[in-house]
């Protein structure tokens, strides 16, 4: 949620979710999200509508592409129309203001960020990470329809709720083709799954994973090691060696993630020693929280650049060392401001990872600030505003 929503906001929607007791009731829930959200009083959902939104042989709900991954294998995301995605987002901000994660979770959830999951874990002799595979796509309607008949949700037979449930599940969830092995071959099979790409999937993730963080949880503490999920992301960390393959705390915890339905992405299964560079979610955990020295050295290049051969020049130099950085080219802009963007945006992770006091994030701001096409254009702007005339600065703004 990128809007700052009050506590007597989640404390409202809350008290409305446990009192609605019929499709009526949940369309004015969604309504008083939509209100939250949008700032708009007009009635975005009825009945109709979500019904429309349940069918998933409705035109056009989703659209999907592939990105490539670094690795060369390929993501598939699928992306709701715009009023699917409304809808989703209000459904969305419900489960934040209904459902509190477990601690040890820090994916996806206002207030944890992937800078307090890697904190954790700094400092330590071994760091060990498992990814777990087809995160989303693993998850599929009939877990998530079972887990909505407990509290703190609740919707269930015995009050009358399951419907409720039901819509939001259907409306939640995407037939989408799957590979599965099934004696020995590959086979396509449609299921009813977590789309990657939906704004409401993360916190039904989270959700879904409640009882997996707290099983981890309990065999990390009896082993006396560390434990944190971030999305499909997990790492344990610790002074002693627990991790050896077939070893009793590796077992305990493979154990757990197949009886909870997922499964564990063997290649990238890791353990990171102290005498190597150890990383937790692409962050430098060794003795403090850190980028590489690459992450550094590609932001000085590109600023380089820039200044040597100016903003267009430097912007075809720079796709090239993107694309190869980035690992896929989902959009690119087509102008400097593409470049521009992408700098302020590694500048700004930078920013949060050593602070905005460290020396280094300090230059490189100077130096982006000195190059910036934006301020250049605002100061202008503002020379027109002041010393010419209103109309010339508006006119110039729209160029």
């Amino acid at each position: 949620m990128n809007k700052y929503i009050s506590s007597e906001d989640k404390v409202k929607i809350k008290e409305k979710f446990e009192k609605m007791s019929d499709l009526k009731e949940f369309c004015n829930l969604l309504n008083h999200c939509y209100s939250i959200l949008f700032s708009d009083e007009s009635n975005f959902i009825d009945e109709e509508k979500l019904k429309r939104f349940a069918n998933q042989n409705s035109q056009n709900r989703y659209h999907y592409f592939e990105i490539k991954k670094k690795d060369g294998s390929t993501r598939i995301i699928h992306a709701p129309s715009s009023e699917l995605k409304v809808l989703l987002k209000c459904l969305n901000l419900i489960f934040h203001s209904i459902f509190i994660p477990h601690h040890a979770s820090y994916g996806f959830i206002y207030g944890r960020s992937i800078l307090d999951n890697a904190k954790i874990h700094c400092k330590n002799n071994y760091v060990f990470n498992l990814d777990l595979q087809d995160f989303f796509s693993s998850i599929e309607i009939g877990r998530i329809l079972k887990r909505f008949n407990y509290p703190p949700f609740s919707l269930n037979k015995d009050n009358g709720r399951e419907i409720i449930g039901n819509y939001i599940g259907w409306i939640a969830c995407e037939e989408i083709d799957l590979e599965e092995e099934v004696n020995g071959k590959l086979l396509k099979i449609k299921k009813k799954v977590l789309p990657q790409g939906s704004p409401l999937s993360p916190i039904l993730t989270n959700i879904i994973c409640e009882r997996l963080d707290y099983k981890l949880t309990g065999v990390a503490k009896r082993f006396n090691v560390t434990y944190s999920r971030y999305a499909d992301d997990i790492t344990f960390s610790s002074m002693h060696n627990v991790y050896q393959e077939k070893s009793i705390f590796r077992n305990e915890v493979e154990k757990i993630i197949g009886e909870q339905y997922f499964r564990i992405k063997e290649k990238k299964t890791r353990l990171q020693k102290r005498n190597v560079r150890q990383k937790v979610t692409g962050i430098v955990v060794n003795e403090k929280v850190n980028v590489t020295k690459n992450y550094i050295k590609l932001i000085r290049l590109w600023l380089s650049m820039w200044e040597k051969y100016g903003a267009e020049k430097a912007y075809h130099l720079f796709i090239n060392s993107y694309i190869k950085e980035k690992g896929f080219t989902k959009y690119i802009g087509s102008t400097p401001v593409f470049m521009e963007n992408v700098i302020d945006g590694k500048l700004n992770y930078l920013k949060m990872i050593k602070g905005e006091s460290n020396s280094t994030y300090q230059s490189l701001r100077e130096r982006f600030n000195r190059l910036s096409i934006k301020n250049a254009k605002m100061n202008k702007i503002l020379d027109l505003w002041e010393f010419e005339s209103i109309e010339k600065a508006i006119e110039y703004y729209y160029r």
